[in-house]
């Protein structure tokens, strides 16, 4: 049985971060690092985005136990807001949400 496949998206983050993900995923496009990781690889490459994303923005997006049988993490600067809306997860610009409906997803 294969590993579930594990989506990383990188923006403004150093040169060796994105060398060191090369060595375990194929990247696709400029940014984008796809790959069949174990969980422990996994996370432990996500341990490394974070401490080294300084003013850049990461993305996983890895198998997980939700209704749409994805999860996602972000750290850095983020430029859209996660939310729950019922179980569902989905991305909103922070612009778009108002003060009220951002409290009630937080």
């Amino acid at each position: 049985m294969s590993s579930p496949y594990t989506t990383f998206v990188l923006t403004a983050v150093p040169p060796n971060l994105r060398h060191a993900l090369t060595r375990w995923m194929i990247e696709p496009a400029a940014g984008v690092f796809v790959g069949a990781l174990s969980a422990r690889v996994r996370d432990e490459l996500w341990t490394q985005i974070m401490a080294a994303v300084e003013d850049g923005w990461g993305l996983l997006v890895s198998s997980g136990p939700s209704e749409q049988g994805f999860t996602i993490r972000t750290c850095g600067t983020e430029r859209r807001e996660l939310v729950d809306q019922e179980g569902l997860l989905l991305v909103a610009h922070p612009s778009s949400l108002t003060t009220e409906t951002a409290a009630l997803h937080r």
